[in-house]
């Protein structure tokens, strides 16, 4: 598969009707379409344990494939090279040890090029057990093959948020896609900083949250089930750089009756002032973007903000955190639109005129007051597989909706993603909830 294709070719598909195996190659094409822009050098940097080199998501990426598919389903198949279960294992214990995730940066072998010859290998390999009648048979090659493309998506997203972080460490400030940054035509007069939005009214009642769908959805998303909702109501849109801008000049990162008492703990260790990317020149606020360094705009979502600056900020304005269950039952009644990858934007844009619910896919993914624990009933898969989500359901809480750099293909009203409270990196954000006494 060729890594020189247009975006047009090779941009996520929104048809779930697609064959199998044309919706893998647009995935694997895409993930070398968003590697266009990068330099050999860049393909190999780790800025923070947190962060994964390019190069370990396209071998990553490919052992997942190699190891749940073609070992798994193709008879007699032999690894293209051993060590890379050892090297590309992220988290499998049950298929053995991992490379230190904090030093997948210290390696310079394999190559990139290395890297990209496995990837095509594997790719011919899958195709032609894709094309197999008796290999296809078996269903499962199927339901692991969907698996595989989710998790892909998911490392295109990390992909672009890890290279984000590369490239802010560089004095230079390298822009990954010059151009790529826009904001709506249609923002508010006020750039965004107005304090009263219109609310969705939730009622006292008892809804049922979760997928019981026979589509494809992680097993963190089931089983469906019933939760009890308090009256309340959801902020129609994000919390806007402007607005967040005001916390900073009342003195919230100042102020520790704002904060948890582990909030305030990174606050002061991290010597948090403001979000991940922002910086003052001559006392005006610029921020680091996937095209470079530029003012902030004042009228788009605030990104790049932990768990802990969410809840200090929603504490603030005098409002909380919605529950996931509560933006669930919002989010179910709406599309999934807006801000994705495919609109090669790369950065969240200003809402649009209009009291409705706005921006609830796309943008930011946005924190909720959710813990990420297991719904009632929930069982994870037997085998390797059964360790992608349910192992890490402690001390992360729960974010909804995608982000600019999610593909719209990817996501649905269900979705849990999840992280630790002090993360920044990621693309998250805020929307407000409040009780409705």
């Amino acid at each position: 598969m060729s890594t020189t294709q247009s975006y047009e070719t090779v941009k996520p598909s929104s048809q779930q009707n697609d064959c199998l195996r044309s919706r893998y190659e647009r995935v694997r094409q895409f993930t070398d379409y968003l590697c266009q822009p990068l330099a050999t050098e860049d393909y190999v940097i780790q800025s923070m344990p947190d962060v994964s080199p390019t190069r370990w998501h396209l071998a990553h990426t490919t052992w997942f494939f190699e190891t749940f598919v073609l070992k798994a389903f193709s008879p007699n198949y032999r690894s293209i090279n051993q060590q890379y279960e050892y090297l590309f294992n992220s988290y499998y214990n049950s298929v053995g040890q991992q490379f230190a995730r904090p030093n997948r940066g210290l390696l310079s072998r394999p190559t990139v090029a290395e890297i990209k010859q496995y990837r095509h290998s594997v790719d011919q390999l899958v195709g032609e057990l894709l094309e197999d009648p008796q290999a296809m048979a078996n269903s499962r090659i199927a339901e692991v093959m969907e698996l595989g493309i989710q998790h892909e998506q998911q490392h295109q997203e990390l992909m672009l948020t890890d290279i984000k972080h590369v490239f802010s460490c560089n004095p230079l400030l390298p822009a990954y896609c010059l151009g790529s940054s826009s904001t709506s035509s249609k923002k508010d007069a006020d750039g965004g900083l107005k304090d009263e939005f219109t609310s969705v009214p939730g009622a006292r009642r008892l809804v049922s949250v979760g997928d019981a769908t026979d589509h494809f959805v992680f097993d963190n998303e089931r089983p469906r089930h019933q939760v009890y909702l308090q009256p309340f109501q959801l902020h129609t849109r994000l919390i806007t750089n402007a607005q967040y801008l005001q916390f900073i000049k009342d003195g919230g990162y100042q102020r520790p009756e704002l904060w948890l008492s582990l909030g305030w703990q990174a606050v002061q260790r991290e010597s948090w002032k403001a979000p991940l990317y922002w910086f003052e020149v001559d006392g005006t606020w610029r921020y680091f973007t996937l095209s470079g360094a530029m003012p902030i705009d004042l009228s788009q979502p605030v990104c790049h903000v932990s768990f802990f600056e969410a809840d200090a900020y929603a504490r603030w304005r005098g409002c909380r955190l919605p529950l996931e269950s509560e933006w669930e039952v919002i989010a179910a009644e709406q599309p999934v639109a807006g801000n994705f990858v495919e609109s090669g934007i790369y950065q969240p844009t200003a809402a649009g005129l209009g009291v409705q619910v706005q921006q609830l896919f796309g943008d930011v993914w946005e924190w909720t007051a959710s813990p990420y624990v297991p719904y009632p009933g929930y069982a994870p898969a037997a085998g390797a597989l059964g360790e992608y989500n349910g192992k890490f359901m402690c001390n992360q809480y729960v974010l909804r909706g995608g982000s600019c750099v999610s593909s719209v293909s990817h996501l649905r009203a269900t979705y849990r993603n999840f992280f630790p409270p002090e993360a920044r990196w990621q693309f998250t954000g805020i929307r407000l909830a409040e009780d409705d006494a």
